[in-house]
């Protein structure tokens, strides 16, 4: 969550998981001028932004 609050322009927390394509794709729009940052924000509050393997990023436990 932090990393797309601070960072969501550019598009650090897709890096972060895995998404390289739409990271790129952030960086060169803004971030969709802000509203596909927001949109992440919800979805990451929400509980349902994925990994690029598709599994919840919700479980902080490395064990998995």
């Amino acid at each position: 969550m932090l990393l797309a609050w601070f960072f969501g322009v550019i598009g650090v927390h897709r890096f972060y998981v895995g998404k390289i394509g739409s990271g790129v794709a952030m960086i060169f729009t803004l971030g969709g001028l802000g509203i596909w940052t927001l949109v992440d924000i919800i979805m990451i509050a929400a509980g349902s932004f994925t990994d690029i393997d598709g599994r919840p990023v919700t479980v902080w436990d490395t064990a998995n």
